[in-house]
């Protein structure tokens, strides 16, 4: 039986329902573009930085500024990782789904905005803010995502997946453009050329147009209808669901074998797309330009991307897609240590950006193609989530560690390839669909 709210729906209505789905990508990315990948990162540095040196005190305690960024990010994700079971578990059981989500983007849009405030003279009051935006926007993307196999059909799945990462790489690079004008050219604002004031506006501005944009979701999202009135005891529901879906998994072997293998690719992926800039920065001494400039190639790269592994997928089936981006992300490891230029770097972007829209679309629809007949789609796929996250904290925190340890970012990078490998070894042990 389906449990999809949208075949209840007319052509016209359902594809309202798809397109606000999708638009949260383009609402909520920009978060991810500006304040993980590009501009904070690249103002990060700049204001916990002195004098050469690039220790920075937080609550007392000294860190290498790189480092501290990636524990910030490793903490975020642990919390969200164990606070979504339970968010989830009481979502499923009384309706409140997209309540949760919408909580989750006023958090982190408002911290986000927050970060206009921020500068060298109050360091915790930054990283603070930098953590609940990354907490609000990684919360909201659980709820978003258990909606997929809720709008569309297993073959519909990939398609409206890849619309969403498509979306999201349009809207926060247009927003990107926008406010690099403002930090390039700040005397045609009336803005002094020295001033951190254009930095701090594009904080604001993604606030602003993360919160506005995900209104129009949240107006066409429909309301999952509620089943149970609030009890205490629906509290640890969640965790004893989660729990659920791992004995659910010993009968479930191709999706099992799926999450151990995207548990270790992912950790990859997604600390590469958060320490990119500052690899470029730290490593390779590369200006605000290039690494803006660098940022943008991959957005618009992983645009096509998402859509060129789409298509392969449907010629020789989603695991061999992955296989293939799996690989070239091996390839793209290695590749690091050895950069040493701009135009290698570009170059290496480029690459990043072929397969890094692919491989999270691919992720994301191959899962939900893998789960069994239910309506607990939430418990599934915070499952999923959670699992993203812990391996988030794991890259992170092995990342910065690394880094802590001997002092090089280079070795964390290689490191980084290892966890590509054991993901490719295990993604094979699946039979090709």
């Amino acid at each position: 039986m389906s449990n999809r709210f949208t075949d209840q729906l007319s052509p016209i209505e359902k594809k309202k329902v798809i397109n606000a789905w999708a638009f949260y990508d383009w609402a909520n990315s920009v978060y991810n573009l500006t304040i993980t990948s590009t501009i904070f990162p690249i103002y990060w540095s700049a204001v916990s930085s002195s004098n050469g040196s690039t220790k920075v005190l937080f609550f007392g305690h000294s860190f290498e500024n790189t480092a501290l960024y990636t524990f910030a990010l490793s903490f975020s994700f642990l919390f969200v990782a164990l606070l979504s079971p339970l968010l989830s578990g009481i979502a499923d059981y009384n309706g409140s789904k997209k309540r949760f989500m919408q909580a989750f983007c006023f958090i982190g849009s408002v911290s986000c905005s927050a970060l206009f405030f921020f500068n060298r003279t109050n360091i915790e009051f930054g990283v603070l803010a930098f953590m609940l935006g990354t907490i609000g926007w990684a919360g909201s993307l659980v709820f978003y995502n258990s909606y997929l196999p809720e709008i569309a059909t297993e073959e519909e799945q990939d398609k409206v997946s890849a619309k969403g990462f498509a979306l999201g790489y349009v809207g926060s690079s247009l927003l990107l453009i926008l406010n690099l004008i403002v930090i390039l050219f700040p005397e045609s604002f009336g803005i002094p050329k020295e001033s951190s004031l254009p930095a701090r506006i594009a904080f604001l501005a993604v606030g602003i147009w993360w919160f506005g944009f995900a209104q129009y979701t949240f107006y066409y999202l429909p309301k999952n209808k509620s089943t149970i009135k609030f009890k205490f005891d629906i509290l640890w529901k969640g965790y004893r669901e989660l729990a659920g879906v791992w004995a659910q998994l010993k009968n479930l072997k191709d999706l099992k074998a799926f999450l151990f293998a995207f548990f270790f690719f992912t950790m990859g992926i997604q600390t590469v797309m958060y320490v990119a800039t500052l690899f470029g920065s730290k490593e390779l001494k590369l200006e605000s330009g290039q690494l803006i400039a660098t940022i943008l190639i991959i957005q618009f790269v992983a645009i096509g991307g998402a859509y060129l592994f789409a298509f392969i997928s449907k010629k020789i089936g989603n695991i061999s897609a992955l296989l293939i981006a799996l690989s070239i992300w091996v390839v793209i490891c290695i590749s690091a240590y050895f950069v040493v230029n701009a135009n290698q770097f570009y170059l290496l972007a480029l690459a990043v950006g072929t397969v890094m829209g692919g491989s999270q679309s691919l992720s994301r629809s191959t899962y939900s193609k893998l789960l069994p007949d239910t309506t607990d789609t939430t418990s599934f796929f915070s499952f999923y989530d959670t699992s993203e996250k812990i391996a988030i904290v794991l890259g992170t925190a092995s990342y910065g560690l690394i880094e802590e340890i001997t002092g090089n970012m280079r070795n964390s990078v290689f490191t980084l390839g290892t966890f590509f490998v054991v993901g490719l070894i295990l993604l094979t042990r699946l039979k090709r669909n």
